[in-house]
């Protein structure tokens, strides 16, 4: 019988005293140590590791739309395309987590579900700052967040910068095409709402990709994103009936029919609705 493998025999470093070790680099204990169920269910800790993965999946989403922006704005589309890609991943895996916590069945989460109080995933201010960057902004939905000045003013710078999708509409009009001039000077806080002329700009790029390859690259870019947050949302809905039914949420929503409601939104419509005349 052969030995036992020692990596040490290799070179592998085997001795981490007063030395970084792979623990210390990634702050497991810190993270590991998160997890504090208030209740003696079994599936509590399943609740509470679905929704912090999430929350650092969200994290990364952040960085990454963050850094898609400003490329956009800079003019240098190569590398946000990789960026945006690599949301549109971040957003399969927050798809395939729903999986994992569809196994839990009504009975498991009613034996935990009054520790929450009033806790819910509709508090998440990571999520708001994710629909605020895409362009789904909402001013009603500061609301959860005012009693944290830090959070509450993350958010309010959020809603002074140009979303994602106002970049790339910047970026067709200095390419340009006739993005209206009251869509480019338009008070971002405000909702996006359809508009005609964007959808016309739109147009262009779609009726000759191959004149307008980086643009048409950038719209099918966003198309992806919001094709994965849709699934998201969607799994997230079938997700809550099946464990809840039809119950309110904890934090006071209409559980199911607030997240139906969601479904309807569009984060950017003309690229959807383009398609009906092509």
């Amino acid at each position: 019988m052969a030995d036992p493998y020692d990596p040490g025999r290799e070179g592998a470093e085997t001795s981490f005293e007063g030395r970084m070790s792979y623990g210390d680099y990634l702050a497991l204990d810190t993270i590991l140590g998160a997890q504090k169920p208030l209740s003696d269910a079994h599936d509590e800790m399943l609740f509470i590791v679905q929704h912090q993965t999430s929350e650092l999946w969200m994290r990364l989403m952040l960085h990454e739309i963050s850094a898609a922006r400003a490329r956009i704005a800079a003019d240098d589309l190569a590398p946000a395309f990789k960026m945006l890609a690599r949301v549109a991943r971040i957003m399969e895996q927050l798809n395939s987590a729903w999986d994992v916590l569809r196994t839990m069945t009504p009975s498991d989460y009613t034996r935990f579900r009054t520790a929450l109080g009033v806790s819910s995933g509709f508090q998440s201010w990571q999520y708001r700052l994710i629909e605020f960057a895409a362009g789904n902004r909402n001013l009603a939905m500061l609301k959860p967040h005012a009693h944290r000045p830090d959070i509450l003013a993350r958010l309010e710078a959020e809603l002074g910068r140009p979303s994602l999708y106002d970049e790339a509409l910047r970026a067709a009009a200095r390419a340009g095409l006739p993005v209206p001039e009251e869509v480019l000077a338009r008070d971002l806080r405000a909702p996006w709402t359809a508009h005609d002329g964007v959808e016309a700009v739109w147009r262009i790029v779609y009726d000759d990709p191959e004149a307008h390859w980086t643009l048409y690259d950038l719209a099918e870019k966003l198309v992806d994103f919001e094709d994965y947050f849709r699934r998201w949302r969607f799994n997230h809905v079938t997700t809550v009936e099946r464990v809840i039914g039809l119950k309110r949420g904890t934090g006071g929503t209409g559980g199911v029919s607030y997240l139906r409601r969601m479904l309807e939104v569009e984060l950017f419509p003309e690229l959807w609705h383009l398609r009906t005349g092509l």
